[in-house]
């Protein structure tokens, strides 16, 4: 069913309004899927926070265009889905790969942070990205890190004192 032009222009607003508040996008091949093979992907999405989409590449790349993902375009041939990580930076990467482990034809073409273009080669290095809270946790930890030592080392001082005393005990 062909689209006219006020569809198509909702389309673009919508992408370009989704891309200005995602943190990276990730596309991927979906040739050969069944329907109920992408409702269960859709699903996935929604329960991690990635919007996931069906676009015609040209309506794609109009809509990235002027977003910091435009280096994209030149990827963006095919039967694609359009994932944009709206919550974590690796959440859209983390999702095609876990969906792709378990139905070979879902392929990863093509994945962007905003700062270039990424191959489907770095797709475990996007997923591995933490979370906002994993991020905070290892901040904190690192924070804690020193003061918990050199609390640590202070305690060391008056328990060799009592060992070195009960040392003493133990010999007389």
């Amino acid at each position: 069913m062909a689209l006219g032009l006020a569809a198509k222009k909702e389309i673009v607003a919508e992408i370009s309004d989704v891309a200005s508040r995602a943190l990276s996008v990730a596309v991927a091949e979906y040739r050969g899927m069944e329907v109920g093979e992408l409702t269960t992907l859709r699903i996935q999405a929604r329960e991690q926070g990635v919007y996931l989409k069906v676009i015609r590449n040209t309506l794609a790349k109009r809509g990235l265009s002027d977003s910091k993902f435009a280096d994209i375009d030149s990827a963006l041939t095919g039967q694609l889905i359009y994932g944009f990580s709206l919550d974590a930076p690796g959440a859209a990467a983390r999702l095609f790969r876990d969906f792709s482990k378990k139905n070979p034809k879902l392929k990863v073409t093509a994945l962007t942070l905003g700062n270039g273009l990424l191959g489907p080669e770095k797709l475990d290095a996007v997923a591995s990205l933490p979370t906002r809270d994993e991020a905070l946790a290892q901040l904190l930890a690192t924070f804690k890190a020193p003061v918990g030592k050199f609390v640590q080392t202070l305690n060391e001082i008056p328990t060799k004192f009592a060992r070195v005393l009960a040392a003493i005990k133990d010999t007389k």
